[in-house]
Order: C-alpha cells, then sequence, then structure tokens
C-alpha cells in the first residue's frame, strides 16, 4: 500500500519527495494549496494539528495499523525507521544524522524562510532590518555547513535523512540570495546529491 503525502511544492515538501524516492516508497501526492489557505480544512488539521505541511499517513504503521505523522523532521525519522533507509542502528552512528537534522530544523529553514518573507515586504525601510538580520544569519549557517562539508562527503558522513532536510532549503538557494560559488564544499555536496536519480524524481514530481 502507498503512503499517502499531503503536502505543497516548498523546501520541506521537497524534503519528503525525495527521501520517499530513494527509499522506493510508493507515495500518492495530496497537494494542500497554502495559497488558498487549504491547510487549515478540519481534515487536514486531524493529520497536521499545527496547520502545515507537509503531513503523511502510513496504511501500513507500527503493527499493521495505520499512522498519520506530521513535521518533516519527524517523518524523515520514520520513514527512516520503516524502511532502515538513511537512517542508522547504531546509536553513535544516530548521533550526526541527528544533530544535523535539528540543525536544519532549527536554523537552515526558519532563517532562509524569514530571507524569502523580507524580499517581498513593500516598505523599504521595514525590508531593509529583516533582509540585513536575516541574510547575514543564512550566510552564517551556509558557512557553518560548508566547514563541516569540508571535511565529509555528507553531513553524517553517509547519506542520510539529514542530508534530505537539508538539500530542500539548499534547493532554494537562488531564492535566497545565495551563491553556492562562495560555499564550494556545499556546492560539490549539492551538485552531487542533485545528480542521484532518486532525487531527480523527488523534484520532478508534481506537488502543486
Amino acid at each position: 500500500m502507498s503512503i499517502e503525502l499531503y503536502t505543497w511544492n516548498t523546501p520541506n515538501g521537497r524534503k519528503i519527495s525525495v527521501a520517499l524516492e530513494e527509499m522506493g516508497l510508493p507515495y500518492n501526492v495530496h497537494a494542500v494549496n497554502i495559497s488558498k489557505n487549504e491547510q487549515f480544512a478540519p481534515d487536514f488539521l486531524k493529520i497536521s494539528p499545527n496547520n502545515r505541511i507537509p503531513a503523511i499517513i502510513d496504511p501500513e504503521g507500527p503493527g499493521g495499523a495505520p499512522i498519520s505523522v506530521f513535521e518533516s523532521g519527524a517523518i524523515l525519522i520514520y520513514l527512516g525507521q520503516k524502511t532502515g533507509k538513511f537512517y542508522p542502528t547504531d546509536p553513535r552512528a544516530q548521533v550526526p544524522v541527528l544533530e544535523w537534522l535539528m540543525w536544519q530544523m532549527g536554523g537552515f529553514g526558519p532563517m532562509p524562510g524569514q530571507v524569502h518573507h523580507f524580499l517581498q515586504v513593500e516598505s523599504p525601510q521595514d525590508q531593509r532590518y529583516g533582509l540585513e538580520r536575516y541574510s547575514k544569519e543564512t550566510a552564517r549557517l551556509y558557512g557553518v555547513l560548508d566547514r563541516r562539508l569540508a571535511e565529509h562527503e555528507f553531513v553524517a558522513d553517509t547519506i542520510s535523512i539529514a542530508d534530505f532536510a537539508i538539500l530542500g532549503w539548499a534547493w532554494r538557494h537562488e531564492r535566497h540570495k545565495t551563491d553556492l560559488a562562495a560555499f564550494r564544499n556545499v556546492k560539490r555536496w549539492y551538485e552531487a546529491i542533485m545528480d542521484r536519480p532518486a532525487v531527480k524524481r523527488g523534484f520532478e514530481v508534481a506537488l502543486s
């Protein structure tokens, strides 16, 4: 049976489509048009109490019973545990995967997302402050990632759900005015992952 994916064409949505393709899991896409506030529909609220995409329903969850999961980080961990792919079973090896997944969830997502927001603000005065603050922090985060990737092929040595999470936002680097040429290790990592056939399929699938 297929995973039911409720999402839209956003960085967080792309994390999950890429992971599903890489893990070889069949899935059906249900577009939730956030520009029309469809995320506030009562039926969606039942599976995503925070009214955010993405969310999934796995008809064959633990014990064979259906289960819903919301929050992209939680979905990635769930899928990694379900398939045994891209999420190590060794507790020591899990640590860097979780560290870099949480790094993405807490910073490399919220900060570039604020850049996306302030680029659309009409007031030059309001835009100036927001862009200065969040562009600076976004650049700092790219620097953190670049230093990590200078010594590691992937953020947790072998490719993992943490890479998929970070990739979703690195995919929007042009939108948040970041030139990957300034971060050569990130550029190398980004191009290598984007060249994977399953990742290509994850970005090609229609989410909206």
